[in-house]
């Protein structure tokens, strides 16, 4: 078990930027004017959702000392401040504004002078602030007709669109990526704003060069299309800016990695995952991202030259596949106290494409398009299957892994099969796996009281160990005391 408590300069940097936070918050109203703001918040009222940001942060950094600690703080009050600046530009609701998926490169959007809102931004963020934000919007969608089957993150983001809170768009950009729920979400979406929809195609076999250059096409489609439809243009200098500026961002992130392939981790968890996961979907190629990662390198690297951890009782090192569990926002900080496991990275996060070539357009193009198709979702939802296990157990090696997690997310039916195979492969291989049935948005699925017990009922079982570094209690000695819920799951074992 962790002992450590915070320091008095822990709570002064809480302290710190908490004020950031709220200065965050402050100019919002001084840039939207209070009139404005007011209706904004009428209009949309997860508005009042995010205001509970200092309480996330507060989460995150609860019973973590240190740079680490700071991490998470730095993580949450950046979020923020580029959270508002997208506001900003959003709620302006003038003719540059696209919506836009998470499957399609931002940076080329960016490039026109477009003002770029990611559709399932808010379905990522909601649940982190407030555990049960999602519940309502998905009720919204089931009861518009909805299949209740599909993966709750597209369930909640129509539950946004089909209220009237999704910010409108007379323009909207998507793919046939990742899942037919997804596709099918953004056409339901063309119809409640009425507006135009370019869908980009992206090949099924895209490993070879004909694909590479087929999908270089589609993007070039694209900005014809967008030029066509909407104000923006085309600067390729612009473009070759961020592009460059993502390239130092994803310098510093392999950096990060080389770090915190240490053990024991000199960082880890939401400053590595999270920070990814909006540094580089919401926003790539800003200025503000690139400090943001070497500021959290610089932390790293002091943690490691110092002989510092992360987590202090570190034990085990485990990666998440899949989603993260975005309504159990606390759940790694409860995995290191609990058991001393170090959460590295996760799939995510972790993208092993090139840097991009900005020499020319078309190399821009095709690069771009490269970690598109290389991506997580893509990568891993098409096949084949090798992609999704092989890629796991490199990063298992690469990072002195003791553990494979897998989000089981139970809308995500690209991913049920692979699980199955996945276990076969690990069996062989002898690798620990832990498949966390759950659902990515709706606790009501699986309550964190259920996700915990399914990680006892592993760790205890498989790995051997019982919370707080304690043997495993055995049923059949019959000591006072005993957790009947441990119990319960060491019994199962037995049979």
């Amino acid at each position: 078990m962790n002992n450590i408590r915070p320091s008095a300069a822990d709570y002064l940097k809480h302290a710190k930027y908490f004020i950031h936070i709220l200065f965050s918050f402050t100019m919002l109203a001084a840039r939207r004017g209070p009139i404005s703001l007011l209706r904004d918040m009428r209009r949309y009222p997860w508005l009042f959702i995010l205001l509970r940001a200092p309480l996330l942060m507060g989460r995150l950094a609860a019973g973590r000392t240190g740079l680490y600690r700071e991490a998470n703080e730095l993580l949450i009050s950046f979020i923020v401040k580029q959270m508002i600046d997208v506001l900003v530009r959003t709620l302006k609701r003038d003719d540059t504004f696209i919506l836009h998926q998470e499957m399609v490169p931002p940076e080329i959007s960016t490039a026109m002078g477009l003002s770029v809102w990611p559709a399932e931004l808010l379905s990522i963020l909601l649940p982190l602030l407030d555990s049960h934000a999602a519940e309502a919007y998905i009720d919204r969608s089931e009861n518009e007709g909805i299949p209740p089957d599909i993966c709750s993150h597209v369930k909640m983001t129509l539950g946004i669109v089909l209220s009237g809170e999704m910010p409108p768009a007379s323009v909207i950009v998507s793919s046939n990526l990742p899942c037919d729920g997804n596709m099918t979400g953004y056409e339901i979406t063309r119809r409640k704003n009425n507006a135009k929809i370019f869908r980009l195609d992206i090949p099924f076999n895209f490993y070879n060069n004909r694909a590479v250059e087929y999908f270089a096409g589609e993007l070039k489609r694209m900005i014809a299309w967008l030029e066509e439809n909407t104000p923006g243009r085309m600067d390729w200098e612009r473009l070759r800016q961020i592009c460059e500026e993502r390239n130092r961002m994803a310098e510093k992130e392999i950096e990060l990695w080389e770090m915190i392939s240490a053990r024991p981790a000199p960082m880890a968890a939401e400053p590595v995952y999270l920070g990814h996961l909006w540094a580089f979907n919401a926003d790539p190629g800003n200025p503000a991202a690139t400090r943001f990662f070497h500021r959290i390198a610089d932390m790293t690297r002091r943690n490691l030259e110092s002989g510092v951890r992360a987590v202090p009782n570190e034990r085990f090192r485990a990666v998440l596949w899949n989603p993260p569990l975005l309504h159990f926002s606390e759940l790694f900080r409860w995995a290191e106290e609990a058991y001393g496991i170090t959460l590295v990275i996760d799939s995510m996060t972790y993208n092993s494409q090139p840097l991009i070539d900005t020499s020319t357009p078309d190399t821009m193009l095709r690069d771009l398009g490269k970690i598109i198709m290389q991506g997580p979702m893509a990568r891993h939802t098409r096949g084949p299957a090798e992609n999704y296990i092989d890629d796991i157990f490199r990063i298992y090696h690469r990072f002195n892994l003791d553990m494979v997690w897998v989000a089981g997310h139970i809308g995500c039916k690209n991913t049920m099969a692979l699980n199955q195979m996945l276990r076969e492969a690990c069996r062989e291989k002898g690798v620990p796996l832990l498949i966390i049935e759950y659902d990515l948005s709706d606790q009501r699925i699986c309550s964190h009281e259920g996700i915990i017990r399914q990680i006892d009922h592993f760790m205890q079982n498989v790995m051997k160990v019982n919370r707080n570094g304690e043997d495993p209690p055995d049923p059949r000695r019959g000591r006072e005391g005993k957790d009947f819920t441990t119990i319960h799951y060491a019994y199962r074992s037995e049979e």
